[in-house]
């Protein structure tokens, strides 16, 4: 549950208590927008022209095979819609990637995170293949002490089970890590398993409004968290 009234908890957390950041990327750590418009004007655009199609109807069309897959690894999975849609999806990434972008203060905020000796973890649902892209277009990699991608562990991270697999990965302990995330059914999901400190980002993308979530600690950019 989202909502655009601010948030009644102000963003500050008790670093001293926390060892581990596990950090989304799409939304989270990068402009959300390159996504959005990925997947629901340019795919489309391309889809309409290989079959002679209107765009809008296209896009419709497309629109509808996402939802059925939503929040499964097949919706993040770029050689399952290359194969779907018959189209090399990799390198129509590749012929944007000048929109991929990071947030701002996120470089900021990993530097802080290495200053007080944290280990910072990338979780991403991002296909291997399009993890590569951005991070080619960014200097967020070496950033990390380890990536993992949902693929790795076998289940989206909308499952509680993710995080069962994803602790035994890492080794984290649930009182002492904290999740940034801008999705809430993922940090729904963190919760099940117990992780106890979980941040919404309330801006995922540059072009869509500030949305607060009722439920989760939530901040618009990280530099609300270096305090």
């Amino acid at each position: 549950m989202t909502t655009r009234s601010r948030p009644t908890v102000d963003p500050v957390v008790d670093w001293p208590m926390i060892d581990t950041v596990l950090l989304d990327m799409d939304g989270t750590l990068l402009d959300k927008y390159f996504d959005d418009y990925f997947w629901e004007h340019y795919v489309p655009q391309v889809f309409a022209e290989k079959h002679g199609m209107d765009h809008e109807q296209s896009r419709n069309t497309l629109l509808q095979r996402y939802r059925a897959v939503e929040s499964t690894l097949q919706w993040t999975d770029l050689d399952f819609w290359s194969e779907q849609l018959d189209l090399d999806i990799p390198a129509l990434k590749r012929s944007i990637d000048h929109l991929v972008a990071v947030h701002p203060y996120v470089i900021d905020f990993l530097d802080f995170l290495k200053q007080h000796e944290k280990t910072t973890c990338l979780v991403t649902a991002a296909h291997d293949k399009t993890l590569q892209i951005k991070l080619a277009k960014t200097e967020l990699g070496p950033r990390f002490d380890r990536i993992v991608c949902a693929g790795e562990i076998g289940l989206p991270k909308e499952n509680p089970s993710f995080w069962q697999r994803l602790q035994e990965t890492l080794g984290f302990h649930r009182s002492q890590t904290l999740l940034a995330d801008d999705t809430a059914s993922v940090l729904q999901a963190a919760r099940q398993h117990g992780i106890e400190h979980l941040v919404f980002v309330a801006k995922p993308s540059s072009r869509s409004p500030v949305r607060h979530s009722a439920d989760f600690l939530s901040i618009t950019t990280f530099n609300e968290l270096m305090r």
